[in-house]
Order: C-alpha cells, then structure tokens, then sequence
C-alpha cells in the first residue's frame, strides 16, 4: 500500500492528500478572555490571561500610533520585500538587508525552512520538549523528527549532537526554550556551533531574547560561514503578538533560498508599520525587562511560600508543578485566571504560567493557595 492510499484510509476526502497531514496534532492556542467569559458568564474585564506569553504591558506605545497612521493606506498593498524594515534591522546588527527575511510572525520562517529543507528520507533534531511548530513543520513535510533527551528541562547539546547523522538537515534550538523557560549559556553555544556538521542548518529561535543579558550571538557565526538561521520575533517584548510579524538572519544565499518560497504580501503593512516602530521603542523594552524580572522574582517567592516545585529562567513565564493540570486549570478558569496546561507537551503535572502585572501575578498565587486548600 502506497503512502497515498494509507492516507486515503485515514480520511473521509475523495481527493488523496499528503501522507502525515491527518497525523499532525492540531495546536490548540491558550484560552481567549472572550471565550471565557462567553462560556462562564464573567465580565471580560474581571479576567486575566497569563496563558500565551503576552507582554502584560501591551504593545509598543510608538508601535501603536504608527499602525494607527497605517490605517490610512489599507488600500496600498504592503512593501512585499519590507525594504524599510530589513534596512533598520540591518542598520541595528551590522549585516546586510539582504541578510534579513520577515514573515508573517516567526511561525512562517520556520515553516519555511521546512519547506525548503526538509523532505521524507531527511530528519531534524531538536529537544526533547520543543516549540511546539518545529515537530509540526518536520511532519508536515514528510521527514523525521528526532529529540534529544533534555535533562532537568534543559537543553543537552552533546545529546542533540550524538542524534545528528548524514541525513539531518536541520537543527531546532530555542534559547531560552519554550515551553521550558531555560537558556543556554553563550559559551556552550559556541562550542556547539563548532562541532556542528556543515551540512546541518542550526534554526536558532531567540523568541525571547531580549530578555537575557548575555544571550548567544549567531552573527559572528554566521559572518564566519557558519550555516545558521536566527530566527526572532516582534509578539514577546514588544507587544505585537496580534500583528503576527518575525524576521530571521543569515547567510544571503540562506535568505535568498527562503525568499523563493516565501508568499508574496505574507506580511500586512500595519505589522510592517508597528515593527519598525517598535524597533525605536528602546525606553519600552527596558521597561518590560526590568517588570518581566520583577514579575518572575514575584511569582518565585509565592511558590515557595505554597512549596510548589517550578522551573524559571529570564523569559516571561514559568513552570509551576501542579499535579492535577487538568483540575487545576479548570479551577483556576473558574477564578477567572487562564493558564496553560502542559500535559499536550509532554510535561504531565505542569502548568505555564506567563509573568504578568504586579497584581495579577498576586492574584494567580492567590488562586493557587485555594486550590491547594481545597484539595
């Protein structure tokens, strides 16, 4: 039986599709507060979302007005090549704008290395608890996906190096890592990109980033030769999640290879807009710095007042071990305070819980109390 008519057996469709589509699991985002509130009849405003790593302060002030000029040229279709995006990005870093690829947030330009990359016969490294897209990507076009045990939570490269073999096109890392909330020293990092073969292409997500004071560097790596993508994006300190708009580095024929499969118009002008303003916004993103370590210091101290064992780093959430993720989460929605449950990524009797404002950290820890009370 043929890869086409096992995957016939699987659907309802007439029309045959790629074999592996129906097997990817759906991902499921957190919670809207508008669903919430429709499904338990609470005031929108009386709930909290500490579910989806959203910035607590909200977008970029200077981002703001900017899409709110943008709003007059809705009629115009975007710079399709994000000529003035690229160029301040390039001014920042010291590459070439023609180093740079922005996309529709940074889930497109990792479907796109996929796309690009990846094939049945070829396989992609990465943690054993990953973001979630890159196993949804390596599925989607037909390779393997392989994951390197990841102790304490935390990434073990030698473990990732070891799975690596002639038909690894690439490598997924995300420091600090999502949906553990560690990073990986700068040094460990350099050492890795040195070992790793040239045929291999390291997809390094620095999603979060701007939160670490010495975080890993790709540029002089890559300036070197070194087969690597960058990927960022604009929905963590800057508030632009509802923009939907990343960007990513590397070699210009690693961009440029991109760039052929990327969709035209991908990214609307008003993220174009809100990004290269946000970019500007330096005041801003020290702010949520010093608030997201706060926070995190904040959301410490109240688990160990509870003797709740967590995992957290410098990104904007942390892991808390609840047991019961289910009854938990329910109790907590019931409260009016949505978090993630972490038992659809593998880290069973875990919950995620995004650093938010001084208050709403205190209320969640609040929650947490009764719940433990009560059960």
């Amino acid at each position: 039986m043929n890869s086409s008519e096992q995957s016939k057996e699987r659907s309802n469709l007439s029309v045959s599709h790629r074999f592996g589509v129906d097997r990817t699991p759906l991902y499921k985002p957190g919670l809207p507060i508008e669903l919430v509130a429709r499904e338990k009849g609470m005031d929108p405003s009386k709930i909290i979302k500490l579910a989806s790593n959203e910035n607590p302060l909200g977008p970029s002030p200077k981002a703001v007005e900017a899409v709110k000029v943008a709003l007059n040229d809705l009629h115009r279709y975007p710079d399709g090549g994000a000529w003035e995006l690229t160029h301040k990005l390039a001014e920042q870093s010291g590459l070439s704008a023609n180093q740079f690829i922005i996309g529709n947030g940074s889930n497109e330009i990792l479907e796109l290395v996929a796309q690009v990359f990846l094939e049945p016969g070829t396989n992609a490294v990465m943690g054993e608890y990953p973001f979630v897209v890159y196993p949804i990507v390596t599925q989607h076009f037909g390779a393997e996906i392989r994951k390197a045990p990841m102790p304490d939570l935390r990434h073990d490269l030698d473990e990732i190096l070891k799975l690596v073999d002639e038909k690894t096109r690439v490598v997924f890392i995300a420091s600090p890592n999502n949906p553990t909330p560690h990073d990986i020293p700068r040094d460990e990092m350099e050492v890795f990109v040195q070992k790793l073969p040239e045929h291999v292409l390291l997809c390094f997500d620095g999603a979060y980033q701007e939160y670490l004071d010495d975080p890993f560097d790709p540029i002089p790596s890559i300036q070197n030769g070194k087969s690597i993508l960058a990927v960022r994006t604009f929905s963590k300190i800057y508030g632009l999640a509802g923009n939907r708009i990343g960007y990513a580095y590397g070699s210009e024929e690693l961009v440029a290879l991109l760039m052929r499969a990327r969709q035209p118009f991908s990214v609307n002008s008003l993220a174009l807009a809100g990004a290269l303003a946000a970019l500007e916004d330096v005041e801003f993103v020290a702010k949520c710095k010093v608030l997201n370590q706060q926070g995190i210091a904040q959301l410490k101290e109240g688990f160990e007042k509870l003797n709740l064992e967590y995992e957290a780093g410098c990104a904007n959430f942390v892991l808390v071990r609840v047991d019961d993720t289910r009854e938990c989460c329910e109790f907590l929605v019931e409260k009016g305070v949505i978090v993630r449950s972490m038992s659809p990524f593998s880290l069973d009797g875990w919950i995620r819980v995004s650093v938010g404002l001084p208050a709403e950290n205190e209320r969640l820890l609040d929650s947490l109390a009764e719940y433990f009370q009560q059960s």
